[in-house]
């Protein structure tokens, strides 16, 4: 079933009266990165995809700051009558998802956080396809004449094996403009520049799954270990996989956020 609520495409999979799981997609992707583990999650929850404001389907917003972000997805679950809700993210989408945990700690009951880079420093020298599309002078001019075979390149250059892109999802990253992308990379900048997610998450005392790719191209595969600082996290790196684990070891990361998702429903 789909529909929309506080201006985002929203997704719902499962029985409605399973344990809600909730899941954030990255920059520059939408709720369809997550269609490989679905199936898997969808039979024990009741998922709820949403595609972020101008990804996806979803129409643009006036601010892109993650804590603006965040808010808005505090009002969906609102909305929804949801609180306690396990809350998966991807990338950049993690820092939403940090948000909001730090907004609403209610509503959080607790966070996976796939491929989230910790802090600035972590980043990695981009893809060169990457490295063109987002930065001036060519980005602007190329953004719009991206090709259905441009944008998999782009997105295939995040990974570590090759990842199968369904032309719906193709269409999701064709509607992300430029301007769109460049702001939500800047706030997302700015959000972990504040503070490192590992020290909003210490903070949190939520119970906390890490999972990333040994082979990441976009953030440094060793800066995982940040994440350790955090009481109770578990922190699992992927050999051979790189920023779209979801997409390139669908398996593995269902099994772990299954069995992550099983021992922290059942904490008090």
């Amino acid at each position: 079933m789909s529909e929309y609520a506080q201006g985002m495409y929203v997704a719902r999979h499962g029985p409605r009266q399973a344990p809600p799981v909730l899941l954030i997609h990255g920059s520059g992707a939408s709720g369809g990165f997550w269609n490989p583990v679905v199936p898997a999650l969808a039979a024990r929850h009741h998922l709820i995809r949403v595609d972020l404001p101008g990804c996806g389907k979803s129409p643009p917003a006036p601010s892109y700051d993650v804590p603006a972000q965040a808010g808005r997805v505090a009002a969906l679950l609102d909305d929804l009558g949801l609180d306690h809700v396990a809350v998966v993210a991807h990338s950049s989408g993690g820092y939403i998802a940090t948000a909001l945990a730090e907004q609403r700690p209610g509503l959080v009951g607790s966070l996976a956080l796939i491929s989230a880079g910790p802090r600035p420093d972590a980043l990695l020298r981009q893809p060169f396809i990457l490295r063109v599309l987002l930065a001036p002078p060519l980005g602007p001019l190329l953004w719009t004449r991206r090709t259905d075979a441009m944008i998999r390149k782009g997105i295939g250059a995040a990974a570590a094996r090759p990842v199968h892109l369904p032309d719906d999802v193709v269409a999701d990253v064709r509607n992300i403009t430029y301007r769109s992308m460049r702001t939500v990379l800047r706030r997302n900048t700015a959000y972990i520049a504040e503070r490192s997610v590992p020290e909003r998450l210490a903070a949190l005392r939520l119970p906390v799954q890490v999972i990333f790719g040994a082979a990441d191209p976009r953030w440094d595969p060793a800066s995982a270990r940040l994440y350790e600082a955090v009481p109770d996290a578990r922190v699992e790196l992927l050999p051979g996989v790189g920023h779209l684990p979801m997409m390139e070891a669908p398996e593995t990361v269902g099994e772990l956020l299954l069995s992550f998702m099983a021992t922290s429903q059942r904490r008090p």
